[in-house]
């Protein structure tokens, strides 16, 4: 995450640091392109977008909690976030492309007539491996506890599944061996939905609502449809020792674990030197490997970018949204679960499933994902 304008300097550090590994094949940045105390202003996403434009790597851009879920705090100038949302997907999710000096061509869910305005969730392949990036925001997905109806989440909520879907069928005509699948929001998968028994001896402290929950039963579904790896990866809600974990956390409405499914949750012990290397190759077992990467302290920082304009109209005097609710029972993400089984590396971690019958070995990409950013070689 970039909190501030003196991280931007840092910043394009890191993106030069990872462009000087020539595995790398492209950049996935997880989402906060601003800070929670930046103001939601439009030079400001402008700014960042031509941050991210000097990238060397080609680097696909998913929208985070700070870029608009959370616009609505009064230190973020107290905007309207789906008005920020729509000023994102007209102004900073607009090509067919990544940004970067090598663009890398993109499939945006905009495509499909039904889903027009979601540009911000994409999709490309990389040799047998296809790559889906959605927009769903900590914390809990953007679900609001107010009353009325959840509108914008609902209607997200249907998109993602059916980007999720598509995806998984794609990757199963495509005969791939894996389908990676990105997004900002932890998904909870400790927090497993069922039925209770016995809710009503919760009295007044009613459950919040699982926001990822559509999410889940995508995955369960995607997992059923294309037989190869599918892999999840987010940042981590909680502090992880090694930087990341790797474990297979999804289990579907029978409480049986899926077993072609595995989660990468990363968590950068600082995130403006260190980046996640996850590294893909058909023709290795395992297929893909996870490391943690820091920035040769050696490297020059590249000079400050121009500075945003400064804009001294004052904000209109808007109530400030309340901030959304912490869940009352998601525990650690850094912890599996009882019986979900994992695996901790200190530096790197790999796992594999067997890929769908009739798919060829080949060289897949390495991607990084520094801070809140990953790549893939």
């Amino acid at each position: 995450m970039i909190a501030s304008a003196d991280d931007e300097p840092q910043a394009r550090r890191l993106l030069d640091a990872i462009a000087r590994d020539r595995s790398v094949s492209f950049i996935v940045y997880e989402g906060n392109l601003k800070g929670p105390k930046e103001a939601c202003r439009d030079q400001l996403y402008e700014q960042r977008n031509v941050l991210f434009a000097t990238s060397r790597v080609p680097l696909v851009l998913l929208p985070g909690q700070y870029d608009w879920a959370a616009c609505g705090t009064r230190d973020a100038g107290a905007y309207d976030p789906v008005e920020r949302l729509d000023f994102l997907r007209q102004n900073v999710f607009t090509e067919p492309a990544s940004p970067g000096a090598n663009p890398l061509p993109l499939t945006r869910e905009s495509e499909v007539a039904r889903f027009h305005p979601y540009r911000e969730n994409v999709r490309w392949i990389r040799d047998d491996t296809v790559f889906i990036g959605l927009n769903a925001p900590a914390p809990n997905n953007r679900y609001l506890t107010a009353g009325g109806r959840n509108g914008e989440f609902e209607d997200r909520a249907i998109a993602n599944a059916f980007w999720i879907d598509h995806a998984a069928e794609y990757a199963k005509r495509r005969k791939a061996r894996a389908l990676v699948v990105f997004l900002e929001g932890d998904p909870q998968f400790d927090r497993y939905e069922r039925s209770e028994r016995f809710g009503w001896l919760r009295f007044n402290r009613p459950r919040v609502r699982d926001g990822f929950r559509e999410f889940k039963r995508a995955l369960v579904k995607a997992a059923a449809v294309f037989r190869g790896s599918i892999v999840v990866v987010h940042p981590s809600g909680e502090p992880l020792a090694d930087g990341f974990r790797i474990d297979r956390p999804l289990r579907d409405d029978k409480g049986e674990l899926v077993g072609n499914l595995t989660r990468v949750a990363i968590a950068p012990h600082a995130r403006l030197t260190h980046w996640v290397r996850i590294g893909v190759d058909a023709a290795k077992q395992p297929m893909f490997n996870v490391s943690m990467q820091t920035v040769p302290k050696y490297l020059p920082q590249p000079p400050a970018l121009p500075a945003v304009p400064h804009d001294d109209t004052p904000l209109p005097d808007m109530p400030e949204i309340p901030a959304q609710p912490v869940l009352p029972d998601s525990g650690a993400s850094g912890a599996a679960p009882p019986g979900y089984g994992g695996w901790h590396g200190a530096h790197e971690g790999s796992f594999d499933h067997r890929a769908p019958s009739g798919a060829t070995p080949g060289d897949a990409p390495d991607i990084a994902v520094p801070g809140s950013m990953q790549g893939t070689r």
